[in-house]
């Protein structure tokens, strides 16, 4: 399996939503919360040019939201 980091914010819908898929599916991952990770939150902001979250990095590949299909497809 692919290293998973997800960048997420606590208030954040999508992001609970993206968490939520992967423990269902039992998928090991890091989670960055970028509200108290400013470092981080520009890291990723800088490597997306975009502001939106959650950003799931899987094995390098940047991904910007969630999308259960999309998610499904890069998890195989």
């Amino acid at each position: 399996m692919k290293n998973i980091i997800v960048y997420t914010l606590p208030y954040c819908g999508h992001c609970k939503e993206l968490k939520a898929f992967l423990n269902r599916k039992n998928i090991e991952f890091k989670d960055i919360n970028v509200e108290e990770n400013n470092k981080a939150a520009e890291e990723i902001i800088g490597k997306t040019g975009q502001s939106g979250f959650p950003v799931i990095d899987i094995g390098g590949e940047l991904i910007i939201g969630f999308d259960e299909k999309e998610m499904e497809e890069k998890l195989r």
